[in-house]
Order: structure tokens, then sequence, then C-alpha cells
């Protein structure tokens, strides 16, 4: 079955990824999507807890959310309602596929493979560039150290912003890339400040984010010690005041990281706000830092999109296929050690953690001073749009 001329589709139907930093990277080619139906509606099929990350972008027109206790039915019955000319499933699931099936959408595209065949009628081959992440093994990773020649080397087209253009490039988009992006709005950020940064009032430095959790595990992270480290150095060197973001997971972690800020003796404003924010409220927190020093994470892609360079240490993950921004983007700043284990897309180090201990607090500071893009970082304040 052809699919239809462009300017006969009415209703375009994506089925959303389910995590924070993925959904991030899809957001290329959803704009390069609606650069080929600008007429369409386009509607995104989302999990609830990232429904409100699409509030203001430009390329969604709905958003239809669902919540973990619904299911598949109830969702078919609603997608079904809205009578989609064209589906588009972002995930790789056998699920996300029966959705658009059961949901009556006409033309139904995704990824092929054996489970999904059945339901999908447009099954795009995934191109030979793409990359999965499947943990490697403990010997896997021993026979890496022994040889580090079998490390591999990825095109920038692994990425995973690829992964998703490929799709949007089945339907006649473009597939060139793009910068993820966001939006946040000058009263979201000025409602995070009278919230969350009344210890800031006549602050002249710069304002710098920390995040030091990860949700995937603790291979992600960068020891705790040395985010403290890193922050304390910035603020006697430029007088940065911090923002810690976190989720309710990251309280403990972002107290012991604040106390440890304290003893060593920082005396700039801090605050913590893991745990305490809204989706909207951490993208505003972002938006307002000079640059982000975090882990690998949601969090991390959220800021580039919003225009906030990062700084990384990347260990067990590959940037190649989860970088921020545009791969190859000279805002951000990715901290690597050669070390041929990684990556191993393990959750727990199973030896001795050298990809992350390989990273030093001074590597970072630098790269923060940079990200902050002035010979003078102290003249940088806080941002406000």
């Amino acid at each position: 079955m052809p699919l239809p001329p462009p300017q006969s589709v009415r209703r375009i139907l994506v089925r959303s990824v389910n995590w924070l930093g993925d959904a991030v990277m899809t957001t290329p080619a959803l704009l390069r999507l609606r650069e080929r139906f600008p007429e369409a509606r386009i509607h995104l099929l989302t999990p609830q807890k990232l429904a409100l990350l699409w509030e203001g972008f430009s390329a969604v027109d709905a958003v239809m959310s669902f919540g973990p206790e619904e299911g598949l039915l109830s969702i078919a019955r609603r997608v079904r309602a809205e009578r989609f000319d064209i589906g588009i499933a972002f995930p790789n699931s056998t699920r996300t596929a029966i959705e658009l099936w059961a949901g009556g959408v006409k033309h139904r595209v995704g990824y092929g493979g054996r489970a999904r065949m059945f339901w999908l009628n447009h099954r795009v081959s995934r191109p030979a560039t793409q990359r999965g992440m499947p943990k490697r093994s403990l010997s896997e990773i021993r026979r890496r150290i022994a040889h580090p020649s079998l490390a591999e080397t990825l095109p920038p087209e692994a990425h995973h912003l690829h992964h998703y253009l490929h799709l949007v490039g089945a339907v006649g988009g473009s597939t060139l890339p793009l910068s993820p992006r966001l939006a946040v709005n000058e009263t979201e950020t000025r409602a995070f400040r009278e919230r969350f940064l009344s210890t800031f009032s006549g602050h002249s430095g710069p304002v710098l984010g920390l995040n030091a959790g990860a949700e995937y595990g603790p291979a992600k992270r960068w020891p705790e010690e040395r985010f403290a480290a890193a922050a304390v150095e910035l603020a006697g060197r430029t007088g940065a005041a911090w923002i810690l973001f976190g989720g309710a997971a990251d309280r403990s972690l972002t107290e012991r990281v604040e106390r440890r800020m304290r003893e060593a003796g920082a005396q700039v404003p801090i605050a913590n706000v893991a745990g305490s924010t809204s989706l909207r409220e951490l993208m505003a927190g972002l938006k307002l830092c000079g640059a982000l020093l975090t882990n690998d994470s949601g969090p991390m892609h959220v800021a580039a999109a919003l225009g906030t360079s990062v700084v990384v240490p990347f260990g067990s993950t590959s940037p190649e296929l989860t970088a921020p921004g545009l791969p190859g983007d000279p805002q951000h700043h990715l901290l690597r050690v050669p070390t041929p284990c990684t990556p191993c897309f393990q959750r727990e180090c199973p030896i001795d953690f050298r990809c992350m201990q390989g990273v030093r607090v001074e590597q970072a500071v630098e790269a923060l001073i940079k990200a902050l893009g002035r010979r003078d970082p102290s003249a940088q304040t806080l941002r406000t749009s």
C-alpha cells in the first residue's frame, strides 16, 4: 500500500518513546516531520510522565498521554476515535506497533522485526549504521582490555537521533540532522527564580547547574566527591553559585554533595532542588544555568536542547550514540579517558571503574570555564531567557 501524497494527509500520530533523554533525541525528527507535512495535524502519543515536555514545541499540535495503568485496548480506542492517516512508531517494541494497528491507523510506519511484521504495513529497514546498546559480559570486557584493537569506531550517523530521522525519511521527510530543541518561556524561568532562587538575590557571579544522578545505575555516575570538588573549585575561581538538580531518588545524593561543598568552604549560594521540581520547572532551571555539569542522563539532553552548554563525564555509555545536542557540537564538552572496555552499558562496573575514575576534577573545571564562553566567567550572570 503506497503512502498518500503529503497534501492529502490530514492527521498524523507519532508514538513517542518512554524515556526523557530519548524523547529529546526525537525532536529533530518531529521538526522534519512538520516540514514534510506543514498542513497536517500532528499528535504525539506519550507516557504521562513526559507530557509536559512538549508544551510550546512547535512541531506538535496535540499531546495524547497515558498513565502506567492504562491498557492497550483503552489507548487503542482513543487513537481510533481520531482517525489518523499515518502513524509512526518511534520505539521498537511490539506493543507500540499493535497500538497503531488496534487504533485503526491506516498507514503504520516503524522499524521491521519478526514480532512487528504483522502490525506494521510500512516496515522500514534499519540502516547499517544503527547500533543497539547491549551489555558486554565480564568475559567480553576482559577480552577487550587484553586486546584494545577490538574497539569499534562509530560514524556520526550511529547517533540515536538518526534512528528517528530515518523513520521520518520513510514518509518523505528530510533526514538531515538538526540540533534537538525544546522551549521554555520567560514566565516559567521567572517563576523558577521566585520559588527556588531567593538566596541568589544580589549574586553577581555565574550560575551553574550540577546533576550528579543518573537513573540507569552507578556505572554512569562520576563519583559524587568529584562533583563536589569541581563545584568548590569553580566557586573559588569564578564565584559561581550552584543549582543542584535531580529526581526524588537523588535527594540524599544532592544533600551529600551540598554538605561536601559546605565542608570544603564554599561560600556561594547553593539551591538544592532535587525531587522538588515538576518537569517544566526542571526545564526552566536548566535554561537559567550558564552551564551544567552532569552525568549522561535525561537532564543532560534537556539542558542541551534548551541551549545550555553541558559538561559530561562519559564512562559506561557511548557518546557516539547518545551525546547531547548535535553530534560534534563544540558547545558541549564530553570528558572521556581511553579505556578499551567502554562502552560496556553495564549498570554497575564489574571491574575497577577505570572509565570514570580516570576523569579528573581539573578536566571538568577547565571544561566548565570554557563552556561559560568568556575570558572573565564572573561576568556571566543568571540567564533569563
